[in-house]
């Protein structure tokens, strides 16, 4: 069992990040992006590790939540292994529903899945959701 550790271990030590997130659920090398950063006065949350659980189609559907002045200002996918002609249709249709929105609204903003994409789209919505209920908490 401790072999096996071990060499799990080592094979995650040279994987890059990306790689790491898809074999643990959690980033865990020198690259691994905290939950919530900071760029200038725009507060960045990082659903990787709040949504690990969370998968689409073909698995996690992580996002970063850019929030200025309480507002959302976008919501960005990363890397994920959701099919891209239907994902690029989530990106187009889903992701920018919650540009504008306060952190409230865009929380409880009811959004309707795109046709073919149904799982990866209830993941997405569900990361969004995470996301802002960790903000909403954090900023207390």
């Amino acid at each position: 069992m401790t072999a096996r550790l071990l060499i799990l271990s080592l094979t995650l030590a040279t994987m890059p990040v990306a790689a790491q997130t898809l074999a643990t659920g959690t980033p865990t090398g020198p690259d691994a992006e905290p939950v919530i950063t900071k760029q200038g006065s725009t507060t960045i949350v990082n659903t990787t590790t709040l949504a690990q659980d969370v998968e689409g189609y073909a698995g996690p559907t992580p996002l970063r939540i850019f929030i200025k002045g309480g507002k959302v200002q976008r919501v960005e996918a990363l890397d994920n292994l959701e099919t891209p002609k239907y994902f690029a249709l989530i990106k187009r249709d889903i992701l920018p529903k919650w540009d504008g929105l306060t952190v409230k609204k865009a929380a409880a903003l009811q959004v309707d899945a795109v046709t073919g994409a149904t799982y990866s789209s209830e993941a997405v919505v569900e990361n969004v959701r995470r996301g802002l209920d960790y903000f909403s908490k954090k900023k207390k």
